[in-house]
C-alpha cells in the first residue's frame, strides 16, 4: 500500500487523521522515567540492555508544532480539542458511513480521493512523553519549529524546483517514495519519524550491530557498534550510522546521508550534517528516544527532540512496496498523454475535497 496516481498528496508534516477520537490508555512514561534509576532492563547475553522487540511511535504528535499551538505540553482537555479540531480527523469523520452516490462526492473527478482515510492509521491521540501530552517532538528550540536558516530554506526551495522541473521525465525522476527507495516522511531516520501508517519498528541487536527494521517500505537500518565511519564518499540511504553504549543508553551517530534524502526532508541534512540519537529502555513497555540534529548548512542552531517508543505485541510484516507498482506506469503514461494533448503534466489535487481544503501545514510531498 502507499502508491497511487497523481503523486503524493498525503500530509507528511504535522497532523494526520484517525477515525476514533478516544484517547486509549497507554503506559505512563513519567512513572517509568521516575523509576528509571531502579528499573532493571532485561539483558542480552553480552550484558547490554535488551532493546529487542517491536516498538511503535504511532501518534498524532509529529516533528514540528502547529503555529496555532503555543505550548509544548497541553492538558488532556486541550489535547482532546486539538484532536477533535484536526482537519484530518474531520475529513475521516466526513467519510464515515455508507457511500451515497447521489451526494456529488465524485463530481469533481478527483481520482486522488480513492486513497481515502480508510487506509490511514497514524494513532489515536497526542503522544505522552515523560508523562506529558506533547504537541511536537521538537523540544528545542522552544517554538517547536525546525530552526532553518534563510540559506537552508533557499536550498530546500531549489531542490523542490529541480524535482518539479523533471518530475515526469522518467522513473528516476519520480519522488523517492514513489520509487519505493526509502520510507516517505522520514520513517527510517535519522530522525525516526512517525507517519500516516506503518509506524512500527523491530529492533534486533548483537554485540557487533543493531538492526532496526522499519515497517514503512521495509527498510533495514544497520548500526555498526564500536566502529568508525566509512569514507565520506559513501553516502547511503538512511546515512552511515555507528553506535556505542553510554551506560544503559544506546547512542547512535549518523553522518553522510544520501544527498537525495537529505535535500528532500523532512529532516534536511547536508554533507556537514550529523544526528545523534539515544535509546534508553525505561520500562518493559517503553523506550525513551532522544535526538539532536546539527547541520550549519540548513539550520541556525542545533535542535533536539524527544519521543516515546511503545511496545507492541504484534509482528512486523513485509511492506512490499515496489512489487506490482502499476502506479508508476500509470503516472508516466498519463504524463505522456497530457503531453500529446499539448498539456503540461501535473499532479492531482490531493485527497481533500475543495470544500474542505487541506491544512496549510500539510505537504504534498512535492
Amino acid at each position: 500500500m502507499g502508491r497511487r496516481a497523481g503523486g503524493w498528496a498525503l500530509g507528511i508534516g504535522v497532523w494526520a487523521s484517525v477515525v476514533c477520537l478516544a484517547m486509549p490508555a497507554a503506559p505512563d512514561p513519567l512513572r517509568a522515567l521516575e523509576g528509571s534509576s531502579s528499573y532493571k532492563p532485561p539483558r542480552t547475553p553480552d550484558g547490554r540492555p535488551d532493546l529487542q522487540g517491536v516498538w511503535s511511535n504511532g501518534s498524532l504528535t509529529t516533528l514540528t508544532r502547529p503555529a496555532s499551538v503555543p505550548t509544548l505540553t497541553v492538558t488532556p482537555e486541550e489535547a482532546a480539542r486539538l484532536v477533535r479540531d484536526n482537519p484530518w480527523v474531520q475529513l475521516a469523520a466526513s467519510e464515515e458511513g455508507a457511500s451515497d452516490l447521489s451526494d456529488g462526492l465524485l463530481a469533481d473527478g478527483n481520482s486522488d480521493r480513492g486513497y481515502n482515510t480508510f487506509w490511514i492509521d497514524p494513532g489515536a491521540s497526542l503522544a505522552t512523553v515523560k508523562g506529558e501530552l506533547r504537541t511536537s517532538w521538537i523540544v528545542e528550540p522552544a517554538s517547536g519549529a525546525m530552526p532553518m536558516s534563510e540559506g537552508g530554506r533557499q536550498l530546500a526551495r531549489q531542490a523542490v524546483q529541480r524535482r518539479m522541473a523533471r518530475l515526469f521525465a522518467g522513473p528516476e525522476a519520480l519522488p523517492i517514495a514513489e520509487r519505493c527507495l526509502i520510507g516517505f516522511t522520514g520513517a527510517g531516520g535519522p530522525v525516526m519519524l512517525n507517519t500516516i501508517y506503518n509506524n512500527n519498528y523491530q529492533i534486533v541487536q548483537t554485540p557487533d550491530a543493531v538492526m532496526i527494521l522499519v515497517e514503512m517500505v521495509h527498510d533495514a537500518r544497520i548500526i555498526r557498534m564500536n566502529s568508525a565511519h566509512r569514507p565520506a564518499a559513501i553516502q547511503p540511504w538512511l546515512g552511515d550510522s555507528i553506535g556505542w553504549w553510554d551506560g544503559d543508553t544506546l547512542v547512535v551517530e549518523t553522518i553522510n546521508v544520501h544527498p537525495g534524502q537529505g535535500e528532500a526532508g523532512p529532516v534536511y541534512l547536508s554533507d556537514k550534517g550529523k544526528v545523534i540519537e539515544r535509546f534508553t529502555r525505561v520500562s518493559d513497555d517503553q523506550i525513551f528516544y532522544e535526538f539532536r540534529v546539527d547541520d550549519p548548512v540548513y539550520y541556525t542552531q542545533a535542535w533536539r527532540g524527544e519521543m516515546s517508543l511503545n511496545a507492541r505485541n504484534e509482528a512486523v510484516y513485509e511492506y512490499a512496496c515496489h512489487e506490482g507498482n502499476y502506479a508508476m506506469a500509470g503516472i508516466l503514461g498519463g504524463a505522456r498523454l497530457q503531453e500529446a494533448r499539448g498539456e503540461r503534466p501535473s499532479l492531482g489535487p490531493g485527497i481533500f475535497p475543495r470544500s474542505a481544503p487541506a491544512p496549510s501545514s500539510v505537504s504534498s510531498g512535492r
